[in-house]
């Protein structure tokens, strides 16, 4: 048995941490839920490694595989194939290695008697996320399996798409920031040497600004592994730091602050839970059930958090809308369209329709956001290289002068 930390929410509504021991992340969580309303967290407990050491576990599947390995479950299960038959032809035709060997195993235990969403439970539990095998777990208890996955698949397709085209808008910036920092180097790395041995020899009385720049030139050029060691110290301490519970939460409150780039996250946010939610009713799963499985698959830490209050409220029996509304992260339009939702038994579709509405609304956050950042970076580029090239020649200008 393994032991496994988790962060909980209590039956009186307080916020608890613990250790249980379990077999598998899914048979702790059902311990938990004996003493507990919702688990908000959970992972596997381990030794205490080294400062650099790292424990070496498989990455997730990735969506774009998750879409594809749904659209094919649906396709074969339609056409009236047994699951087994179905995970054993999907096991043959993916090229995904690790998906190739993850359902070989699924194979195995269905055969033995298991259900599909046990099956992916006990060989997948590392890999898949919750909603996926809370969703299957549906289809199976209402007999729509083929209908989860088709469901499943335009989940998975649509957020595959939206990240895609935050990632691709995000490309041009970063390669501005690197190209700027690549002339910067250069300048400093290999011209201003060159200026610097030519000043010298020539003996002229060089300006504040170009001896400043020679000077921290010269500081670069001594001391460049210390700097080194400073930038790598800030990135593993931020790293480390991103990993607690802390700075989880300041982190991800900070993204939704960001100028210009917060909404963006507030977009996707939205959307993500709207898509999410949307999902899972489809396939048969209740509103708590579907807002809990939801609120541990949120990418931003601080909205899956306040997400996992709203089971509590709907425990007590509050309405869905009510609660979100106060979680004060999430946008109006979605509180009320979910209250809307909520009050004509229509909450499914209603989330339905507003995640293809803030889908596009991410896009148009993105390009807002980067029609805003891209000038900026273009301007301190322009500004800071100015500067270097301006600090190099004043000392000449002023020979000119001179003469």
């Amino acid at each position: 048995m393994a032991a496994f930390k988790y962060k909980a929410i209590s039956r009186d509504g307080a916020n608890v941490t613990g250790v249980v021991e379990a077999y598998d992340e899914f048979e702790a969580v059902e311990k938990i839920k004996e003493t507990c309303r919702i688990v908000t967290s959970i992972s596997e407990a381990t030794a205490a490694a080294g400062f650099l050491q790292k424990e070496i576990v498989p990455s997730k599947i990735s969506q774009k595989s998750l879409a594809l390995l749904c659209s094919q479950f649906s396709i074969i299960l339609t056409a009236g194939l047994p699951v087994v038959r179905a995970v054993e032809l999907i096991a043959v035709q993916t090229a995904d290695k690790q998906l190739k060997k993850l359902l070989s195993q699924v194979a195995e235990d269905v055969a033995g008697g298991y259900s599909l969403a046990q099956s992916f439970e006990n060989k997948g539990g590392k890999l898949l996320p919750s909603t996926l095998i809370e969703t299957l777990r549906a289809g199976e208890e209402s007999g729509t399996l083929e209908i989860a996955f088709q469901k499943l698949h335009v989940y998975y397709d649509r957020s595959y798409k939206v990240k895609a085209k935050v990632r691709s808008a995000m490309m041009y910036p970063i390669f501005l920031c690197v190209l700027a920092v690549a002339v910067i180097a250069f300048i400093m790395g290999f011209t201003m040497p060159v200026f610097t041995d030519m000043f010298s020899s020539m003996d002229i009385d060089m300006p504040l600004l170009t001896r400043a720049l020679i000077g921290f030139s010269r500081f670069c050029g001594r001391s460049w592994p210390l700097l080194l060691a400073v930038a790598a110290g800030l990135i593993i301490g931020l790293k480390y730091y991103s990993a607690t519970e802390a700075g989880r939460m300041r982190l991800s409150r900070l993204q939704l602050r960001l100028p210009a780039l917060g909404k963006v996250a507030v977009m996707k946010g939205a959307s993500q839970l709207a898509n999410t939610m949307s999902t899972m009713l489809a396939a048969g799963l209740p509103v708590i059930r579907s807002v809990a499985a939801t609120a541990r698959v949120m990418d931003n830490y601080y909205m899956g958090t306040r997400l996992s209050s709203v089971v509590v409220g709907l425990e007590e029996g509050r309405r869905l809308g009510d609660c979100l509304r106060e979680c004060g992260c999430f946008p109006d339009m979605l509180v009320e369209m979910a209250s809307v939702g909520e009050e004509s038994g229509s909450l499914e579709e209603t989330l339905d329709t507003i995640s293809t509405y803030y889908d596009s609304e991410v896009t148009v956050a993105t390009e807002r956001a980067l029609s805003m950042i891209q000038p900026a970076i273009t301007v301190a580029m322009g500004a800071i290289i100015g500067v270097l090239v301006i600090a190099l020649y004043l000392p000449m200008f002023s020979m000119y002068n001179g003469m």
